[in-house]
């Protein structure tokens, strides 16, 4: 083992050298559509506009006459899975050049969040490789040239994805979450720096999956952790449970860059900081989804991301008012503005044609265009004019903890529909790790700063004419876990919705937190 072990450093020395230098060249590519980005979009668009002349779809709405953007969304509809379901069933039954020219045979099943049927989103060879493939390498070198020092190359990188089974669709296609088809078609070098193994990564029981992955990975020299920041937690608790140390870099002392996304990270740092005391350790937020990838933080310490405009996706936003109309109007990267939340539509090298992909992004910057994600198309609550949505409440519950010394898990909130006695209100049903010590306390700060943050929350919540304070209950231990199980959705890429205009979620919590 010790031969082995100096094999293995001596070989990744040099490949570390030679991998930086490699790497690092990426940033040219990034330069030319930082310097061009309206041009590489257009580009881009032309590109897929060719790929898809001759699929059934190219066809039915009249490709080959498309000459501008103006012409593109002008003949081809807003899509959502909806509309292109009947597309994809046909992909999936063996058909070809349906939305796309070339072979499709891989299908991401979905999660999101918890609620609605899965969904197949159509990945092909392209996207794998120009798009997921590239982002991860970008993402490594943009982190190398912020991070000179760095010799991640010489370690282990592990990753925790989604329910990771590959299953059959058909003879002729397969799906499973992303992490999985990503996994399937590494190449051999990333398989090489990964843990753990690929037959523990592939698992799909969670409760049997984490466990194992603890064991065969204490003993590696892990320099990169990644995955959503929830069921991240969850398995660093785990680490620590099983080998008694208080402290993850007396685990992994080489340990220096955690890569994140799916959901807000700000609510979970403190407790990544707690678990992992290490001062110069990294945080680095992806924009990456079963659909694509999106976005990069390029930045050590920002708040941001920058989009990405070469990976085969072009873009298009509907600004959220627009979005409530019969017919929104979307607009191109050329005319987008700062501090305005759009819905994102992408169309892709998979063929998913102008397709709404649920998330609501924030331009912070538009020389790089750097964006932020603030929500989801249908998680918000404006049940009473309110427009309370995910950044609102995850800035205001991190700011409460904050000031009460408590420490967050999960939460999720729903309406209290008026009622002939009542006004309405919102229902919190919150999971912590510490839980505050006086809850109406925490109630009041947290009311508090939803007011200072949405200026609509504040004016409905004026003398309790139309709303009344928010309601919060304490969830049991590992009630959100044992909802997911209930759902068949336990897994890394899952996660709680945290805001609904209905209350059939919270209902359900809510009876088993009783049980």
């Amino acid at each position: 083992m010790a031969n082995g072990l100096k094999l293995n450093k001596k070989i990744t020395k040099p490949l570390n050298t030679v991998f930086s230098w490699a790497i690092k060249k990426q940033k040219q590519r990034i330069n030319l559509f930082l310097q061009s980005p309206v041009s590489t979009q257009n580009q881009t668009l032309t590109y897929l506009i060719k790929k898809g002349n001759q699929t059934f779809f190219g066809e039915k709405y009249h490709f080959s006459e498309i000459k501008n953007y103006s012409d593109f969304k002008n003949q081809i509809p807003l899509q959502n899975y909806t509309t292109l379901q009947p597309y994809i069933q046909q992909i999936i039954e063996g058909k070809q050049k349906v939305l796309w020219e070339d072979e499709i045979k891989w299908f991401a099943k979905s999660s999101g969040t918890t609620s609605g049927k899965s969904k197949f989103i159509p990945v092909s060879k392209e996207t794998i490789e120009d798009c997921h493939y590239r982002g991860g390498k970008d993402l490594l070198g943009m982190y190398y040239i912020n991070n000179p020092s760095t010799r991640l190359f010489n370690g282990k990188h592990l990753i925790l994805g989604g329910s990771s089974q590959i299953n059959n669709l058909t003879d002729a296609s397969y799906f499973g979450d992303l992490s999985a088809i990503i996994v399937k078609n590494l190449p051999w070098w990333c398989e090489w720096r990964r843990t753990p193994n690929r037959k523990i990564t592939l698992m799909e029981d969670w409760e049997i999956k984490l466990p194992e992955m603890v064991k065969n990975t204490i003993k590696e020299d892990v320099m990169i952790l990644a995955g959503v920041p929830s069921w991240t937690l969850v398995f660093l608790k785990q680490v620590l449970e099983y080998t008694g140390k208080s402290n993850i870099m007396d685990v992994w002392p080489n340990l220096e860059l955690y890569m994140h996304g799916g959901v807000n990270f700000n609510p979970y740092k403190d407790q990544f900081e707690k678990i992992i005391q290490n001062p110069n350790m990294n945080y680095i937020q992806t924009y990456n989804a079963s659909e694509g990838f999106f976005a990069i933080q390029d930045r050590n310490q920002a708040e941001d991301m920058l989009l990405m405009l070469d990976y085969g996706i072009f873009y298009e936003f509907i600004p959220l008012q627009e979005l409530k109309k019969k017919n929104p109007q979307a607009i191109s990267l050329k005319d987008v503005k700062v501090n305005t939340n759009y819905a994102m539509v992408i169309t892709t090298t998979s063929g998913l044609w102008r397709y709404i992909i649920g998330d609501v992004i924030k331009f912070t910057s538009l020389s790089p265009h750097r964006i932020i994600v603030t929500g989801r198309t249908t998680h918000f609550i404006n049940t009473f004019g309110e427009e309370l949505i995910i950044e609102n409440t995850d800035q205001a519950i991190e700011k409460t903890c904050r000031e009460t010394q408590s420490t967050l898990k999960e939460y999720t909130v729903a309406p209290i529909f008026m009622s002939d006695k009542e006004t309405g209100g919102h229902e919190w049903l919150i999971e912590f790790y510490t839980p505050p010590i006086d809850l109406q306390k925490f109630t009041l700060i947290l009311d508090h700063n939803l007011k200072e943050i949405n200026s609509d929350y504040e004016a409905k919540r004026s003398h309790n004419l139309t709303l009344r304070p928010p309601v919060i209950h304490i969830a049991k231990k590992n009630l959100f876990h044992k909802w997911l199980k209930q759902k068949n959705k336990l897994g890394g890429q899952h996660k709680i919705p945290r805001l609904l205009n209905t209350r059939e979620t919270i209902e359900e919590l809510l009876a088993l937190n009783k049980e």
